[in-house]
């Protein structure tokens, strides 16, 4: 379950970088020194790759599950030889 929490944050953190970069964008459009839409850029690959690593963490301990309807479908047999 912490697990899980922690992925909320990281992702509600992404989408609020993203949303604070766009705004530095365009209030900084007639500031050519201005490096604050370069750091927000940094922030968000930081997070992303922090939420890409939590997610595959997840997943090899076992502790993330796929329960999509469609996995769980029998095999057919192969009869190839």
């Amino acid at each position: 379950m912490l697990l899980k929490i922690l992925i909320l944050i990281l992702f509600i953190a992404v989408i609020i970088s993203l949303t604070s970069g766009l705004i530095f964008l365009l209030k900084d459009m007639n500031v050519p020194e201005s490096k604050r839409t370069l750091y927000a850029l940094g922030i968000r690959l930081t997070l992303a790759v922090t939420l890409m690593a939590t997610i595959a963490y997840g997943i090899q301990t076992g502790q993330l599950k796929n329960k999509a309807p469609w996995d769980n479908l029998p095999r057919a047999q192969s009869n190839v030889r």
